[in-house]
């Protein structure tokens, strides 16, 4: 449906445990119980950023360790609870002592930065050398800890937050099955919505921003390939970024792909999602992606901040972006509304490119999978398996546990490949990354335009760990960004019957100054974001 066509049809409208696998893999853990909903008792730090906290422990009316001793009795009684929200997968045991050692620094007139003594969650695809667990979800992954951190984790310790725990997450960042629920892993089983404990809280990265929006921590992590971050951005109602592959390094990430995978923040606000972008910057030997970002990045990206971001911008809206849902376009509508009283000029009806164009393109992540994969185990002796055909073999003896809903079909296919020397992959990889980048940039040049725009996704369905996902209400517009390799942001701009979505800008390579000037601009006009209260389910007319 063409914009005009609907201006003229619509009406505007105005210290916790660390969770062990006996509590993980029972089948129950997680279950909705509308006899015990969770409580809505006040929160004390409710919807605090990053600023706030900082002022707070600036001021000596709290420390990082009461500020952690908070969030950690808040993730015992609405996450870890019969009923709760389950995002948490594991907590660090060593979080409170990490939590004085930062306040002992700040009391002598030590503070490292912006993220001293802030309680940060990470998803549990990624290496923390420490007490705490990677396993990407899996029970073939459990028992032993990584050797050392990630380089982003190293960076975030540096920067002095708080490593608080893990994050639950879609099982393999969602590469198991193409029939999986979103935010069920076996070792973490479900993870719910804040929102509606029973409508799903999408994409692999579920865990991270249904913990940050349901006020478990003040910022996360989560991870995408495509959709990963900003899909559960947009169901849980925060802000994700995806950085432009390289701007965060991959060293010690479980992989899908090395042309498409990067981590990012996911925060409550853009200035907080903002201030954790900058932290985990910089170039890094063991990832070569990075060194494209020399000279292209910032350490602080809050200087982009900017509430007249959106004046005389051009954005182009995505064809197509209308017609998923009569909800849906009302909330869009009313977020272009706002984009263009604070200035920007929006062009309708934007194609990026012709699905057609990527035929015979299919099997570039299977490729890089399998082969990510292998090489990931191969820095990780300590583990059970060692290799993808391992992991098959591990699920299939252990189906009941593993796959009691859905299969592992997309690993079986990675498996069934050969390695990135094929003629095959070359010829497949060269195909996509002409048409991904190519056309995505052409497109920016022939008009104009300082980004695309189009709403995230739809509003969020039941979920169904029988037969999975359902995009009905509005597909993911993730893909561009996430084959091009380029940043995309993503920000609150309504509600469906209470279920958030959120509005997407999305650009070329190493725009992420543009567009968190974009998206804040954005969020400082709207002022959307309503803290959730974690009901049972959401009550429809």
């Amino acid at each position: 449906m063409k914009r005009r066509n609907f201006i003229q049809l619509s009406t505007l409208a105005g210290a916790a445990p660390i969770i062990t696998s006996s509590i993980a893999t029972s089948s129950c853990a997680s279950s909705i119980s509308e006899e015990q909903p969770v409580s809505e008792e006040p929160f004390e730090l409710e919807e605090w950023t990053v600023d706030q906290m900082q002022e707070a422990m600036e001021s000596g009316r709290y420390t990082s360790r009461k500020i952690c001793e908070l969030y950690l009795t808040r993730i015992e009684k609405k996450d870890q609870s019969e009923g709760g929200l389950n995002s948490v997968i594991e907590i660090n045991p060593d979080a409170l002592s990490i939590a004085d050692e930062l306040d002992q620094e700040r009391a002598d007139g030590k503070v490292r930065g912006h993220l001293h003594g802030i309680p940060v969650m990470v998803k549990d695809n990624i290496d923390t050398g420490d007490k705490m667990m990677t396993t990407a979800g899996s029970m073939a992954l459990m028992g032993t800890t990584a050797p050392d951190d990630a380089f982003i984790i190293k960076q975030l310790r540096a920067s002095g937050a708080v490593l608080l725990g893990k994050t639950n997450l879609s099982e393999w960042a969602n590469f198991r099955s193409s029939r999986s629920s979103s935010g069920w892993s076996g070792r973490g089983r479900q993870t719910n919505n804040p929102y509606a404990l029973d409508r799903n809280p999408c994409g692999s990265s579920s865990g991270s921003g249904a913990a940050v929006s349901g006020n478990m921590c003040a910022i996360t992590i989560g991870t995408e390939t495509n959709g990963s971050i900003v899909c559960p951005a947009s169901h849980n109602g925060v802000v994700g970024i995806k950085p432009t592959v390289g701007l965060w390094s991959r060293d010690g990430i479980i992989p899908i792909s090395v042309t498409q995978d990067t981590a990012g923040p996911m925060g409550r606000t853009v200035t907080d999602a903002a201030t954790l972008l900058g932290a985990c910057v910089g170039e890094d030997v063991a990832d070569s992606k990075t060194a494209e970002s020399t000279g292209k990045y910032y350490q602080d990206y809050t200087q982009f901040l900017d509430t007249n971001g959106l004046q005389g911008k051009r954005l182009g809206l995505l064809k197509d972006a209308y017609g998923s849902h009569e909800k849906s376009d009302e909330v869009l509508q009313n977020a272009l509304k706002i984009i263009e009283d604070q200035g920007a000029t929006i062009i309708d009806e934007v194609e990026i490119w012709n699905w057609s164009e990527f035929e015979g393109t299919d099997d570039v992540l299977y490729y890089e999978f399998k082969d990510g994969l292998n090489k990931y185990f191969q820095s990780r002796p300590d583990l059970a398996v060692q290799t993808l055909e391992e992991v098959i073999r591990f699920n299939q003896d252990r189906a009941g546990e593993e796959m009691p809903y859905f299969q592992q079909e997309r690993m079986e296919r990675a498996e069934a490949l050969g390695a990135l020397d094929s003629e095959d992959y070359k010829q497949q990889l060269q195909k996509l990354l002409k048409v991904a980048r190519g056309r995505y940039d052409e497109r920016l040049e022939e008009l104009e335009l300082d980004a695309f725009i189009a709403l995230t996704a739809g509003p969020s369905w039941k979920t169904d760990p029988l037969l999975g996902d359902n995009f009905r209400g509005g597909t993911s517009t993730s893909t561009p960004a996430a084959r091009a390799g380029y940043p995309h942001v993503t920000v609150p701009a309504g509600y469906v019957y209470g279920l958030p979505l959120g509005i997407s800008f999305f650009a070329g390579a190493y725009s992420e100054p543009k567009l968190i000037s974009l998206a804040y601009a954005f969020e400082q006009a709207s002022k959307v974001r309503v803290a959730p209260k974690l009901p049972a389910t959401v009550e429809l007319l």
